[in-house]
């Protein structure tokens, strides 16, 4: 395994002597989003013919629910307990992504792993045990990782997007296509259920949002992250990816009503969907609310999309390169 840096990240890019070549129009891509509230695997399949544009098709799909954010924003640490969950999901990863035969992967840590004291020691217990690289990445790299994810969906109207994780909010602004300001806030769902009060975070939240977004009036909001997906299916829109914000005030209402069990058996949510969709909902309101927009694209992409696109252009660039050298006399 060879391991290419990549704009300040470590891509692990196996060197498969085919892969660069004529007949090799298929790759495997590999990519791990370890959050605050779950831990994801996705392996997806690129394949490229002729001049037709490249086709994904994921092959492997797994979320599981090691909430690392509950302990670290309350203790500052992982417990051993998790730490050896957290360990062993590793190792079960590493050997999904070997039986997939991957050609390559990326495996990013986020808020959680960021602010935890011993989150360098356990990233690099599992390098030690496994061989599995995990970078830990500043709440500015996962929105500029997830922008990749979202491309498709910005056009000349100014948008906001909205991305809620377990431990922080990222902000972003758009305008013409264009990211014009960007900032990552510690306020996310999980971190929500750990804290009474939250002022100076919806305060600093609100100011941000008004002042970037003065003059820019009409916006559309895009909005990612497991809760506002939740939302969306919740809502059961049939026809369009777009959510009216009284909708989303309306399911709130509906939630809000009733305890967490009966979340999980009226709405057939998870136990850990049904505590911190609550928190979520109400940031994405908020933030919508002080960009006065009034309607929210649910495009169901996030950041492990944004890593398989990541891969994807590097595999590009470096078919393009050895292409060059071939011509070279």
């Amino acid at each position: 395994m060879l391991f290419l840096p990549y704009q300040n990240f470590l891509i692990n890019f196996e060197l498969n002597p085919n892969l660069m070549s004529e007949a090799q129009k298929e790759i495997r891509l590999g990519a791990i989003d370890i959050g605050s509230n779950a831990i994801r695997l996705q392996i997806t399949k690129v394949v490229c013919r002729g001049d037709n544009l490249p086709n994904f098709k994921r092959l492997e799909f797994i979320r599981f629910p090691l909430r690392l954010g509950k302990e670290v924003f309350k203790k500052g640490r992982i417990s051993l307990e998790n730490e050896a969950k957290f360990l062993e999901l590793m190792s079960v990863y590493h050997s999904l992504l070997s039986l997939y035969e991957v050609d390559a992967y990326m495996a990013c840590a986020t808020s959680a792993m960021r602010e935890s004291d011993n989150g360098k020691e356990i990233i690099a217990k599992v390098k030690a045990n496994t061989g599995l690289n995990i970078e830990i990445i500043s709440g500015d790299k996962e929105a500029e990782i997830i922008n990749k994810a979202i491309y498709a969906y910005l056009d000349e109207q100014n948008v906001i997007h909205i991305d809620v994780g377990g431990g922080s909010t990222e902000i972003n602004i758009y305008q013409n296509h264009k990211k014009i300001n960007s900032y990552s806030f510690q306020l996310g769902s999980v971190r929500s259920l750990m804290r009474e009060q939250a002022d100076t975070e919806w305060k600093l939240i609100k100011a941000w949002i008004s002042e970037h977004t003065k003059g820019m009036q009409p916006l559309m909001a895009i909005g990612t992250g497991g809760n506002i997906n939740k939302l969306y299916d919740l809502a059961k829109r049939k026809t369009n990816k777009t959510i009216h914000i009284n909708e989303i005030k309306r399911l709130r209402e509906e939630l809000e009503k009733r305890s967490q069990e009966e979340r999980m058996s009226d709405f057939g949510l998870n136990e850990d969907r049904a505590d911190i969709i609550l928190p979520a909902s109400e940031i994405y309101l908020r933030a919508m609310k002080a960009a006065q927009a009034e309607q929210i694209i649910v495009p169901k992409v996030g950041l492990r999309e944004g890593i398989i696109q990541r891969l994807f252009e590097r595999y590009c660039q470096d078919n393009q390169k050895q292409s060059l050298a071939l011509t070279k006399p």
